[in-house]
């Protein structure tokens, strides 16, 4: 298996051009895997998120209707989680949700390498309990348009800055 990179994005709110730009960001960056941590508004901009060879995982958030957003998942092949979701990358276990605070706190207890989030609009990188929890920024209502690139064999992350 090569390199894993995870392309990391959230609360897009329906912004469509922006979240292409921060898609192709990340496909230049390396992205191997795309994570939306939730709060596209609009279940269609899941289109947005396809790349050749890419393989995508979603977590609905408090602005998504996560019927709609699973039922577009399913019809363009991208892994939907809700309320959050756990996958093994390498050796590696990496769990993400959109960031309300019971699912946070249930996926942390599980003690994953990772645990990414969104919800906050601020972007983040810190140790709670021996977990390193990621939130990449966001694509609408942030001083920064923000995305992120994760390797996490060795834990480095870049964070990119989106055009507005």
């Amino acid at each position: 298996m090569g390199i894993i990179v995870l392309g990391l994005l959230s609360d897009s709110h329906g912004r469509r051009a922006r979240t292409a730009r921060a898609v192709e960001l990340l496909h230049v960056a390396g992205a191997t895997t795309l994570v939306h941590l939730g709060d596209l508004e609009d279940a269609s901009l899941l289109e947005e998120l396809l790349l050749p060879g890419v393989e995508v995982h979603v977590v609905p958030g408090n602005m998504d209707d996560p019927r709609e957003l699973a039922a577009v998942a399913r019809s363009l092949g991208v892994s939907f989680h809700d309320p959050g979701g756990t996958i093994r990358l390498g050796e590696r276990t990496i769990s993400f949700t959109h960031g309300h605070d019971r699912e946070l706190a249930r996926l942390l207890a599980a003690r994953p390498d990772y645990l990414l989030h969104g919800h906050t609009h601020v972007a983040a990188d810190r140790e709670v309990d021996g977990v390193r929890v990621i939130n990449p920024g966001a694509l609408h209502r942030a001083t920064r348009f923000e995305v992120a690139v994760l390797e996490p064999r060795s834990g480095r992350l870049d964070r990119l800055v989106v055009p507005a």
